[in-house]
């Protein structure tokens, strides 16, 4: 059995090798490389796995870590932003859809029941694979990425009473609604008190773990407290994803969690490419062949009509076309607890064998079109708002405040850095007005009295109803990089004059940001370069005013150093520049200083390193050009003038203590 279980798993990722590099030459995503890799393999393609029971098994287990890591990279505080989007526009969703597919499904007279059972299978969406290409998108922060979150959870909850209703529907069981609500309700109040008692264990547990600095022992007791939370949800009726996002969510609030990702990952990128190819394996091409017609017709009629329902719900929660057009299109596919639910409505009646077959080749459709859909949605989303020109609501207050400003900031994306840019011009009085397209945080932000505007950043009305064209400078803090071009570019059109700062997470887009008028583009990644190598090189003492030169010419050639495509030699010219020109620094006399008590003859700073004191600030008096005897004391500043390295060697010197004291 151990032989038998290898050689399947050597198919597997053999194959997955292949198609992966296949699908990269050709610049496709790694999901669909993976369907194909399970197609291929599968009892449709040339059977080259057998058991397929051993590999659903650890595609389970990818689905498990993949909702861990969501887990991890969220909060509680995130949760709690997205508590209306999971019970409001969730349940919103998926009545929408069972209701539209119940009543369709009887134009084809299937009686309510079978409608209904219908419905729950097209409600549910694939939580693996949108969160998979969202998260390799980095748009899990995105209004789009907390929308498909929040509907996502919903649908994970929801397939507990789906699956205790299907014996009611197919009349084969004497239980009632009654009974089959307690069960639910007992579901989910054991559950409340697992993750109660894991809240409590887990960062204790987790702390004496540490204590052992043994890495193996941390590894071993993350990947038991997953699979542990995933095991007991679904021994009380949830999903074993909804156990491990659980999980996932209780130690990203303690402060280990950057560990248990990084340990974790390889874990979870393993056993989620197995699942999609699991999903491949499924399809039955011979018979999708025979029935390409009627297939393809259904997956029209889910893509669409799936598609509608969910941009309407997202619109009645107050987000704009483009946002509900692409999350729409992003949740449109049919998920994997779909076919769990087939299967519990099969062994019932409620399906037959024919349209069970059907309903899997759809579903693998959808689930292979997805990733393509996604990357397509903004474009789409760009040609629906030209078509139906959807207008963004500014609030009046803040819109007639706006408009009366004048060289203001506007702050676009109202996230950490927003916030925490708009705290700081608040402290210091400077104006400023904030734009968001996420209705929820600017309902929070009116009732603390910000100003801000709902609405679209790239859009014309909302940004002249911010002020722009009187506005001096304008922030860019948002995670969409189409919307941010667009805005970019409308935004020097409507004010030619206007500063414009864009903050990326793709340097690739650094040279383009700067065609379309940015002033100045700040990629994540290398300013936390630029901090790390700072802090490095001042434990070695190199003078700040080099650090600064240097980091001045890296951001001056736009990061191009950090790039690899500037040239180094030009750059050490630049700050031979800099060393050769001299440099004027203070210093405060802390107690215990060589120089604190002494004279400016027994210090005698230019023998020892050959800087040369100015000035001496005492309080609120200046001394320049201090006579010979003028003695230095404690809490004075010294002002030095040196060259770069002379400097060094004199805060080095001042910064000893005296030996004599």
């Amino acid at each position: 059995m151990e032989i038998y279980f290898l050689h399947e798993l050597l198919i597997v990722l053999a194959v997955s090798l292949v198609v992966l590099f296949i699908s990269h030459k050709l610049k496709l995503p790694a999901v669909a490389g993976f369907l194909t890799t399970g197609i291929l393999i599968g009892p449709s393609g040339f059977s080259l796995i057998k058991d397929t029971l051993v590999i659903s098994v650890l595609a389970e287990i990818g689905v498990v870590m993949l909702l861990f890591t969501i887990g991890l990279e969220f909060s509680l505080e995130r949760l709690k932003q997205i508590r209306k989007i999971i019970w409001v526009g969730g349940c919103l969703q998926v009545l929408s859809t069972i209701a539209a597919v119940a009543v369709i499904a009887s134009l084809f007279h299937a009686s309510v029941p079978e409608g209904i059972f219908f419905g729950f299978l097209i409600s549910l969406s694939s939580t693996a694979i949108v969160l998979k290409v969202i998260s390799d998108r980095e748009e899990i922060d995105s209004p789009q990425g907390k929308v498909s979150l929040g509907i996502l959870l919903f649908q994970d909850l929801g397939i507990v009473p789906m699956i205790m209703v299907i014996p009611l529907l197919a009349g084969g069981s004497s239980a009632s609604l009654l009974t089959v609500f307690s069960k639910f309700s007992f579901s989910i109040l054991a559950v409340g008190g697992i993750v109660l008692l894991a809240w409590f264990l887990i960062p204790r547990v987790l702390f004496l773990i540490v204590q052992t600095k043994i890495r193996e022992a941390f590894l071993i007791t993350t990947l038991l407290f997953c699979l542990g939370m995933a095991f007991l949800t679904n021994r009380f009726g949830l999903s074993l994803a909804l156990g491990a996002f659980i999980a996932g969510i209780i130690i990203s609030e303690s402060e280990y969690s950057h560990q248990v990702v990084s340990d974790i990952i390889p874990f979870k990128d393993l056993f989620n490419s197995i699942f999609f190819i699991s999903v491949g394996m499924l399809l039955n091409l011979g018979s999708a062949l025979h029935n390409i017609y009627p297939i393809a017709v259904l997956i029209l009629l889910i893509f669409f009509g799936k598609s509608l329902l969910l941009f309407v719900t997202i619109r009645i929660m107050g987000y704009i076309t483009r946002i509900a057009f692409i999350t729409a299109l992003g949740l449109a596919q049919i998920g994997e607890f779909s076919f769990v639910v087939a299967s519990v409505g099969r062994v019932h009646g409620l399906l037959s064998d024919d349209i069970f077959q059907g309903f899997i080749a759809a579903s693998i459709f959808t689930m292979f079109a997805t990733p393509f859909i996604i990357q397509a949605a903004p474009h789409i989303a760009e040609i629906s708002r030209k078509v139906f020109r959807s207008r963004s609501q500014p609030a009046d207050q803040a819109g007639a405040v706006s408009r009366l400003m004048k060289d203001h900031v506007i702050v676009a994306g109202y996230g950490l850095n927003g916030q925490n840019l708009a705290r700081v011009l608040k402290e210091t009085t400077i104006p400023f007005v904030i734009i968001d397209l996420d209705p929820v945080t600017v309902k929070d932000a009116l009732k603390m009295n910000a100003p801000i505007l709902f609405g679209d950043v790239s859009s014309k009305e909302v940004l002249n109803a911010s002020g722009i064209k009187t506005a001096k400078v304008i922030v860019f803090a948002i995670s969409d990089p189409r919307i941010i071009k667009a805005a970019v570019k409308i935004s020097r059109a409507l004010n030619r004059d206007i500063f414009i700062i864009v903050r990326t997470r793709y340097v690739v887009e650094i040279d383009e940001l700067y065609k379309l008028g940015a002033n100045q583009v700040i990629p994540e990644e290398f300013e936390t370069s630029i901090e790390i190598f700072t802090r490095t090189l001042e434990e070695y003492h190199i003078p700040r005013n080099i650090i600064d030169a240097q980091i001045k010419i890296i951001r001056s050639e736009r990061y191009g150093m950090l790039r690899g495509i500037s040239k180094t030699a030009r750059s050490m010219e630049k700050i031979m520049d800099f060393l050769t020109a001299g440099t004027v620094e203070t210093f405060l006399v802390s107690g215990g200083c060589v120089a604190a008590g002494k004279t400016f003859h027994e210090l005698d700073l230019g023998k020892e390193t050959g800087a040369i004191i100015i000035a001496v600030v005492r309080g609120d008096k200046s001394f320049t050009t201090p006579p010979s005897d003028f003695i230095i004391r404690e809490n004075d500043i010294l002002v030095l003038v040196a060259n770069h390295q002379d400097m060094d060697r004199a805060f080095k010197f001042l910064r000893s203590e005296d030996i004599t004291t």
